[in-house]
C-alpha cells in the first residue's frame, strides 16, 4: 500500500460516510438541522459512547462541527466537504461518457459496413 504523507480529505470523507451508522446520522443532521449528542443518541440503538465515537469520525473527516455552549453540544452537518465527493465522481462520470460515446462511433460505423 502507497503511503501519504498529507492526508487526502477525500480519503477521510470516503472513510467516514462507508458506515451505515455514520450515513444515518449525516441524514437526521440534514433534514432536522444541528442537535444535541443526546438528541442524536435517541435515534438509534446504540450506546451514548459509540454514537459519540461516530460522532468524532465525522468530526475528523469535516462532515460535521460541533458547537459548545456551556454543557450543551450541538452538532452540525458541513455539507461543502461533499463538493470534493461530487468532483471525484464528475470526473468518473466523464471518462465514462467519453468511453461510451467511443463505443457508439464503433457501433454506427460498424453498422455503416
Amino acid at each position: 500500500m502507497v503511503e501519504r504523507k498529507t492526508p487526502d480529505p477525500l480519503d477521510a470523507i470516503l472513510r467516514a460516510a462507508s458506515d451505515p451508522t455514520r450515513r444515518s446520522i449525516l441524514t437526521l443532521l440534514a433534514q432536522n438541522g444541528p442537535m444535541r449528542v443526546t438528541d442524536i443518541h435517541r435515534q438509534f440503538d446504540l450506546s451514548l459512547n459509540a454514537i459519540s465515537k461516530h460522532i468524532k469520525v465525522l468530526e475528523r473527516s469535516g462532515l460535521v462541527i460541533r458547537r459548545t455552549d456551556w454543557r450543551e453540544h450541538l452538532i452540525e452537518v458541513q455539507m461543502e466537504p461533499l463538493s470534493g465527493v461530487d468532483s471525484w465522481f464528475a470526473g468518473l462520470r466523464s471518462i465514462w461518457e467519453l468511453r461510451l460515446e467511443a463505443l457508439d462511433t464503433l457501433i454506427t460505423k460498424g453498422e455503416k459496413k
